[in-house]
């Protein structure tokens, strides 16, 4: 089953990317009128550098669990078959 979920995988991992990135372009708009700071910067503040990549981290990290749990229920419902770890299936 790992074989048949893999291309949707990719794809829910894409779109992952996609939603994380425009909620954290959202939420950085509220905290700070400015673009956040990128790592190559310069003279990138510190603290706001650390905060931007804590918020992208935090927001890329739900985004992309919840659309890879939201992709494996539905394939699930699909195939009647889990495809990742079944704690209920013995080895």
């Amino acid at each position: 089953m790992k074989f048949l979920f893999a291309p949707i995988g990719i794809g829910a991992g894409l779109i992952a990317g996609m939603l994380g990135k425009k909620a954290f372009e959202k939420l950085w708009a509220v905290v700070d009128k400015e673009d956040p700071p990128e790592p190559d910067q310069r003279d990138a503040p510190t603290a706001k550098l650390i905060a931007a990549l804590a918020i992208e981290g935090a927001i890329f990290r739900v985004v992309k669990g919840m659309t890879d749990y939201g992709a494996r229920r539905a394939f699930a419902g699909a195939t009647g078959s889990w495809p990742g770890e079944d704690p209920d299936k013995e080895d």
